[in-house]
């Protein structure tokens, strides 16, 4: 965790935010969650890959498991309000039930059931990580059951994957509305995975101010509002509700971010994702991708890091390093 947390849930929570620790739960010790509670933090976030250890641990490529535990238990020993979040992918849906009982152990107020969105290293192992539609189906009746029998107690967001649905969903609700992440470079970005976008220039808070990259910079305006949006996205009456779904989702698959999200049954560029999505249901492995040993049975992509050694791949949507969100 960064040394300066305290300090910048201090800050917040003298501008009356509300503040969110989201976090892998490895280095969220008793003490480093007292300085943050004494600050004003709000409340708490832990991802858990799998409801038991030796699945969670193969997932993430490290004994992390045993500790989330411990964090979350501590998380609700302290007063916070407690969110657990659970990425899914092929490999751990058929944990869904499992995943719901032991949030309901921790004591947890929400659980996010969010399937993979596949970008960034997701979308290099979509291959492996994605459900197939029986998968999906199962899992969307299970959480439907959990919200009804858990209301008042517990709030269960199930997320659909985008891959097998037939409209996009609202990123970010909507580009440069709501939402701007400052990478540790300080570029500001409409959202934590733009940079895929390579005609984008990001503007960065050590040359410009937010306030101007957020009304000014020409990165946060190329997608802003419905006045870019090409046919069928024009015209469409939902515009003003998904706007257009995922511009990184359409780089990725179409290579023009400008392009309608394929995601979207009206989508020019459809038939590409449906081919896609039965390519890998026809030549799915039965062999899981992650095993107790981190012995791979379907090929996994890895990133480099500077030495030029693998790093696993550990929450497919999202880097493991904690972070701290904000709302008014």
């Amino acid at each position: 965790m960064r040394k300066d947390l305290p300090e910048l849930v201090a800050y917040a929570h003298e501008l009356e935010m509300y503040t969110n620790l989201i976090t892998s739960a490895i280095g969220f010790t008793r003490s480093r969650a007292l300085e943050l509670k004494e600050a004003g933090l709000d409340s708490v976030q832990i991802s858990f890959q799998a409801d038991e250890a030796q699945l969670a641990d193969a997932i993430a490529g490290t004994k992390a498991h045993s500790r989330k535990l411990e964090a979350a238990r501590m998380t609700r020993e302290l007063g916070f309000p407690l969110t657990i979040n659970v990425v899914l992918h092929r490999e751990n849906i058929g944990h869904l039930s499992r995943m719901i009982a032991l949030s309901e152990e921790l004591d947890a107020q929400r659980l996010e059931l969010a399937n993979t969105q596949f970008l960034g290293w997701a979308f290099k192992n979509k291959e492996a990580l994605l459900p197939t539609r029986s998968q999906v189906k199962e899992a969307h009746a299970i959480a439907e059951a959990a919200q009804v029998r858990l209301r008042g107690k517990m709030e269960v967001l199930y997320i659909l994957p985008d891959y097998l649905g037939d409209r996009p969903k609202p990123c970010m609700n909507g580009w440069g509305r709501r939402f701007l992440t400052v990478n540790p470079m300080g570029e500001v970005l409409p959202c934590q995975t733009a940079g895929v976008i390579p005609s984008l220039l990001f503007d960065s808070v050590r040359q410009h101010s937010l306030q101007w990259i957020w009304h000014e910079s020409p990165a946060f305006n190329r997608f802003r509002g419905t006045e870019w949006m090409p046919e069928p996205c024009q015209s469409c009456p939902q515009r003003e509700i998904d706007f257009g779904g995922c511009r990184c989702q359409s780089f990725l698959l179409t290579g023009d971010a400008a392009n309608t999200d394929p995601a979207c049954s009206l989508s020019p560029y459809r038939n590409q994702l449906t081919a896609l999505v039965e390519n890998i249901e026809q030549h799915s492995i039965t062999p899981p991708a992650f095993t107790a040993t981190t012995t791979h049975t379907r090929p996994i992509h890895f990133r480099t890091n500077p030495k030029g050694l693998p790093v696993r791949l550990a929450q497919p949507t999202a880097p493991s390093r904690d972070r701290i969100s904000t709302g008014g």
